[in-house]
């Protein structure tokens, strides 16, 4: 099979990221020809390639004439996209149309629905631009705080809304978990066409899972949505040690009144933070958004590592309460510390769970695992698309 992916980069390197190097490997390793079209935002630098940029986020007949360039040269079997935004947009689709080839694009976040891309105002779970109107988002400025910015996005989302374009020109869309699924499907996404298929990680599981381990680890971004602050709010009463492992805007605010039992470890390689997470007595994933489904908590069930959850969105999905780790109520100070607390005083108790963090990950996670569901995937959409043509 011949498998084009397009990916836009963001400007800091996260989850998707990951994802897309590890699907782009993962076909490539069971011998298929795989391709990888993608851009970054680097290029965008300064006011004038800002604006321009903003102003083709809904659709840019350049980036349209350079994707059916590389359609022509390499004519995969389908095309997979992971994320458009700002500069490959879904103009893309219509070059794969123009060649009759099939389009799967995974929902690694609420882009489609939402400015913000989160579902996300103050702090705390916003669905208005869902269920009322897209121009909230503009009136609270919800793309980085611009005007402008979330002025542009509405526009481009409510363009393909009214074009119908998710609908008649995405064969396949993959949601990460099943609430993310329902999300989109209430939407209006036509439920027949989105799918779940989870993230995956290419580590080894971790054989030696239940050694000693002391303290706990954060791992991500140091930002509003991660629920750090959260963290070190419930931490300032806790006297066991916290690695935090990650870079971000909030990095040297943290740093000025994180208590000196909390260690900031700066940005690390996946072999490192895995090093970390194996001598971790559990990993804290504080959110405060629909997480679509962190890279982190894979990471941690590959380290036999039990994760303590915001009960929120995906995360409450993947992470079974009392069985693979523990939930506590998202931007909740009291109930966070509670169950850290408990976590720690609770050993053995946590380290079943992380045993069977580390069975739950051997079973729905690995590599093989997922190759099952992407591949399957992919040839429906190639069959049903060769169907509809027949037919015509």
């Amino acid at each position: 099979m011949k498998v084009l992916i397009a990916h836009n980069h963001y400007q800091m390197s996260g989850g998707e990221d990951i994802v897309v190097n590890s699907e782009y490997k993962l076909l490539l390793g069971r011998g298929h020809q795989v391709e990888l079209y993608a851009v970054s935002n680097d290029i965008v630098d300064g006011t004038y390639a800002k604006v321009l940029t903003a102003i083709n986020s809904k659709y840019s007949k350049k980036t349209r004439i350079e994707f059916t360039d590389r359609l022509k040269r390499f004519r995969p079997d389908v095309v997979h996209v992971h994320n458009f935004f700002p500069l490959l947009t879904p103009s893309i689709y219509d070059a794969c149309r123009a060649f009759n080839i099939p389009v799967i694009q995974t929902l690694h976040n609420y882009r489609l629905l939402c400015c913000g891309a989160m579902l996300l105002r103050n702090g705390s779970i916003c669905t208005k631009c869902i269920d009322d109107s897209l121009l909230y988002g503009i009136y609270h400025r919800c793309y980085r705080r611009s005007f402008l910015g979330s002025l542009f996005l509405t526009r481009m989302i409510r363009y393909h809304n009214k074009c119908r374009t998710w609908n008649s020109k995405v064969d396949y869309f993959i949601a990460l978990t099943e609430f993310s699924r329902r999300i989109f499907i209430d939407a209006g996404f036509p439920h027949d066409k989105v799918v779940v298929k989870p993230n995956f990680s290419n580590s080894e599981p971790y054989k030696d899972y239940t050694s000693n381990r002391s303290g706990a680890i954060f791992v991500g971004r140091l930002s509003e949505e991660k629920g750090i602050e959260n963290l070190m709010e419930a931490w300032s009463e806790i006297t066991l040690p916290l690695k935090i492992v990650g870079d971000g805007p909030l990095r040297n605010k943290l740093q000025a009144v994180a208590p000196k039992n909390v260690v900031f470890m700066g940005k690390m390689d996946s072999e490192q933070v895995l090093r970390e997470m194996q001598s971790a007595e559990f990993l804290i994933v504080p959110s405060v958004w629909y997480e679509g489904f962190p890279m982190v908590i894979v990471e941690a069930f590959s380290a036999g590592l039990p994760v303590l959850a915001s009960r929120l969105g995906g995360m409450a999905e993947i992470v079974k309460d009392g069985v693979t780790g523990l939930h506590f109520n998202s931007n909740d100070i009291i109930d966070l510390r509670a169950k850290i607390e408990w976590a720690f005083a609770n050993n053995s108790s946590m380290k079943e769970m992380g045993a069977r963090a580390y069975q739950t990950f051997c079973e729905k996670y690995t590599a093989d695992e997922n190759y099952k569901h992407l591949i399957g995937i992919y040839s429906k959409a190639i069959y049903g698309y060769k169907l509809h043509y027949e037919k015509k």
